[in-house]
């Protein structure tokens, strides 16, 4: 005879939890089913003639109202719910070796520009050892040269772009059978390179995309900017016929972008940003799909101007551009999370957790007392699978002790910086592959994107999964077998 299983967190205060979260999460079920069945109780003792006769006593008025009232509720209901949209497929761009740059290649290509002294390098040196990244990340071929600032042209970052973003397009278009004249909808994002003509004319010129095609390109609005590109094509999908399809391309283009000053806090984008881009086919037709999208939440904090320059965009006192990541950074992405979690938190979480949360919320307002902490809901509950912005170590870290995820639940994040670094926006579709190709994702399982980015700007994405991956093709079909790995606080080369 087989032994019982364990109660829920091992004690009686597991099995109380445990049973508290199953009367409240459906606590609907739980009033419906006695009352229903006292309705058929009472009608079972009238007997069919005696209810047939009460029958015929009503008014016809209100035998019409009791029928016509649902039906008119129900179809008002469909006609004013919004569109569902899915998510067809994704690929994202698949480095190649000779673009890979170990750590000694990268200090070595810094300690050739003019402006970096010792100090300089020292201090990439010690961020290099503690980021997280791997020795297996790579820039693109510009950044390979000897100055490689002396190379970053214009016609250098085309190139960039038509590596990774015609990379990524083509295997989409492999995976779906999608002909690039079905494309209805194109939504591009890309922060800092913003040639003209645009990238959405670059793609529509190598595909040969329709004439109607309605087209978009976000720039500026940094690494969050991959879950804005998804709002906004799921808000046109709303509005279009059934069987849109919309693309949705993000990258960030690295070539034009070395910074090549010695301020430390510019010196960070060099060490941390690599090549990366990833697309999307989203149409409003499940045929097909392998996803559904519950919900996107953007929350922006660039009222406040601490928040609007934690990431900015500057000139040193020399004159050299770059981006300037400001010291209090964790600090205002800490808060955009909390106000992103507190708008979609009642979208996601069980009835258990929202009650919880409310009578936190509660005893603080109520008792003014300092005594009640703040009840930080358990989203454990409501997602298998979370996707955190690979912007870092320490954003990881923050998000992991926020969240109270597990070491399981952020591996994917983990990994991704290692094995691609930041890659921006594209960096969550990283993560999403990762999930993938290990073989963890299964059907209705629900996947929370979160992505960070300048502004300030946190915006959130809820996925529930349809049909999972058959095979771990794609970004980490080559490498998938080698982890994870362990990552140590201080990684020696």
């Amino acid at each position: 005879m087989s032994s019982p299983p364990p109660l829920p967190g091992g004690n009686a205060t597991g099995l109380i939890k445990a049973v508290y979260r199953r009367v409240v999460d459906n606590f609907l079920a739980v009033v419906t089913v006695p009352l229903a069945a006292a309705a058929l109780v009472a009608a079972a003792r009238l007997g069919p003639e005696e209810l047939a006769g009460r029958l015929r006593e009503a008014r016809p008025a209100h035998l019409f109202l009791a029928a016509f009232l649902p039906a008119a509720a129900a179809t008002v209901y469909l006609m004013l719910r919004p569109r569902a949209v899915y998510l067809v497929d994704y690929a994202c761009f698949r480095t190649a070796s000779n673009c890979r740059v170990p750590f000694s290649t990268f200090l070595e290509h810094a300690k050739q520009v003019p402006a970096l002294n010792e100090r300089s390098v020292r201090f990439m040196t010690k961020l290099l050892e503690r980021s997280g990244l791997g020795e297996e990340t790579c820039l693109p071929p510009a950044h390979h040269y000897i100055p490689p600032y002396n190379y970053c042209t214009l016609d250098a970052a085309r190139g960039e772009v038509d590596l990774v973003v015609f990379g990524a397009l083509d295997d989409l278009f492999a995976k779906t059978g999608i002909s690039p004249g079905a494309i209805d909808i194109l939504v591009v994002n890309c922060s800092l390179f913003c040639p003209t003509p645009s990238f959405v004319d670059m793609i529509i010129n190598r595909y040969k995309l329709r004439s109607d095609v309605r087209s978009m390109h976000l720039s500026g609005m940094g690494c969050s900017a991959g879950l804005i590109s998804v709002g906004l094509a799921r808000n046109l999908l709303q509005v279009a016929p059934r069987g849109t399809h919309a693309l949705v391309v993000s990258t960030e283009t690295i070539t034009p972008n070395y910074y090549v000053g010695s301020e430390r806090a510019m010196l960070l984008p060099n060490c941390l940003f690599r090549i990366g881009g990833a697309a999307a086919l989203l149409s409003n037709s499940p045929a097909g799909a392998r996803f559904r999208l519950k919900h996107v939440v953007r929350t922006l904090t660039g009222a406040q101007d601490s928040a609007y320059t934690c990431v900015f965009q500057q000139e040193d006192e020399r004159g050299n551009v770059g981006i300037n990541l400001n010291k209090d950074l964790m600090t205002i992405a800490g808060n955009a999370l909390k106000a992103n979690i507190t708008a979609i938190g009642p979208l996601v979480l069980p009835a258990s957790e929202q009650l919880l949360f409310a009578l936190s919320f509660i005893a603080r307002k109520v008792l003014m007392s300092g005594a009640f902490r703040p009840y930080i809901p358990d989203f454990r509950t409501a997602f298998e699978h979370f996707c955190i912005h690979a912007g870092g170590r320490a954003v990881i870290d923050e998000l992991q002790r926020s969240l109270g995820l597990s070491d399981e639940q952020v591996e994917a994040s983990r990994m991704a910086l290692h094995r691609f670094g930041n890659t921006s926006s594209s960096s969550l579709w990283y993560e999403l592959a990762y999930i993938e190709a290990k073989g963890r994702m299964r059907k209705g399982d629900r996947v929370w994107m979160i992505g960070f980015g300048s502004g300030f700007k946190c915006n959130s994405a809820a996925w529930e999964c349809i049909v999972p991956a058959a095979t771990a093709e794609g970004p980490w079909a080559t490498a998938i077998h080698r982890y994870p790995v362990d990552i140590p606080d201080v990684l020696k080369h």
